[in-house]
């Protein structure tokens, strides 16, 4: 896979990240604890595969009508998103545990919600961490049909209501890992040679089997038409859908953040930590409930800093983090309640609906 040719300044020893990084690394010691999630992190995530798992279980059983698996359905979405924001997330990133292995482990909780975990290390963990918000580098903000994120790219005239069909269509999300994966894995794979890319398209191949075989057994387990079937799995990936995709875009994609641009060279500006404080947001940060179900990804900003540490501890650290940028005189933007991040992001998807 070719990462682009995009470099940050340096960040003197004396800057903002060093200093940073030596007390979140203090704090850790003080506490005498791991970085990582450990025991916790074990224990929330069986409970999260549980809401996803248990009302599929119960649909098997036969004992609801089809309106009421269509409301385990909706459960199993809601399940689903949490799986992949408090469990792959973490895992992928190997800050679940510090065992590789378990780590491993848990990242294939990824293939539960249909997706692949090479293209997400590949998009996630390596060009939208790296390059946060830079024109044709960050996957995660590149410009989809009527979709316009980056205020750099294409317009049409239909982004004026992209404000308000902008949503919907995020809901999209999972359904379009089945298509998105073989075009990822096809261009990823090949850059990183003939052995890689046959063993990531197997992988990919037999994780989709797998994901719709089971996922279809209830079609022929129990006495319903295909169009209820379609109808139940429809529901649960666009509720899941919804959910991820909005929770992400609250992070990168509300106003204050920038989508700064490197010179002729491909050099930027700031230094990359720097660069992460301006093209970042956290949002929420006292809703307990929302931190434990969207994995801390209401602290972006300090996962952005430091995503080899498990969120369970970022309420701690942001504290940390917040006064140094402070000090150093670089933003730490911050929505007080899920609401006001969620208004301020519609407000970006009109303005970048504009001409």
């Amino acid at each position: 896979m070719k990462v682009p040719a995009i470099k940050f300044a340096r960040s003197s020893q004396d800057g903002f990240f060093p200093v940073l990084r030596e007390r979140v690394d203090q704090w850790f010691q003080q506490q005498g604890i791991s970085q990582k999630g450990g025991s916790r992190m074990v224990y929330k995530s069986l409970g999260m595969l549980a809401l996803y798992i248990a009302p599929f279980a119960l649909i098997l059983t036969g004992w609801f009508t089809p309106l009421q698996m269509l409301v385990l359905a909706l459960l199993m979405g809601i399940g689903l998103a949490g799986v992949g924001m408090s469990v792959m997330h973490d895992a992928c990133h190997g800050a679940f545990s510090d065992r590789p292995w378990i780590n491993r482990l848990f990242s294939g909780s990824m293939y539960l919600l249909g997706g692949n975990v090479y293209n997400w290390k590949v998009q996630h963990n390596t060009l939208h961490h790296t390059f946060t918000n830079i024109h044709e580098a960050d996957g995660d903000i590149a410009g989809r049909f009527i979709l316009r994120f980056d205020k750099h790219d294409p317009y049409l005239g239909i982004m004026r209501l992209q404000f308000l069909y902008g949503p919907f269509l995020y809901s999209l999300m999972v359904m379009t890992f089945h298509i998105k994966d073989f075009v990822q894995v096809i261009t990823w794979g090949r850059q990183s040679g003939a052995a890689a890319f046959r063993r990531e398209l197997t992988t990919l191949v037999v994780s989709k089997v797998f994901y719709f075989g089971v996922l279809l057994i209830p079609y022929f387990l129990l006495p319903i038409s295909f169009g209820q079937w379609f109808l139940g799995y429809a529901v649960m990936a666009l509720v899941a859908g919804f959910i991820m995709a909005s929770v992400f875009q609250l992070a990168h994609l509300v106003e204050g953040v920038d989508q700064p641009l490197p010179d002729q060279d491909g050099k930027m500006e700031k230094p990359w930590a720097d660069h992460q404080l301006h093209t970042t947001a956290n949002f929420a940060r006292k809703n307990k409930l929302l931190n434990w179900y969207v994995g801390g990804l209401n602290y972006q900003i300090e996962h952005h800093l430091f995503p080899n540490i498990c969120h369970i501890h970022y309420p701690a650290i942001s504290q940390i983090v917040e006064q140094t940028a402070r000090e150093f005189n670089l933003p730490y933007h911050c929505f007080d309640n899920l609401s006001g991040a969620y208004v301020s992001h519609i407000r970006t998807l009109y303005a970048l609906g504009k001409p």
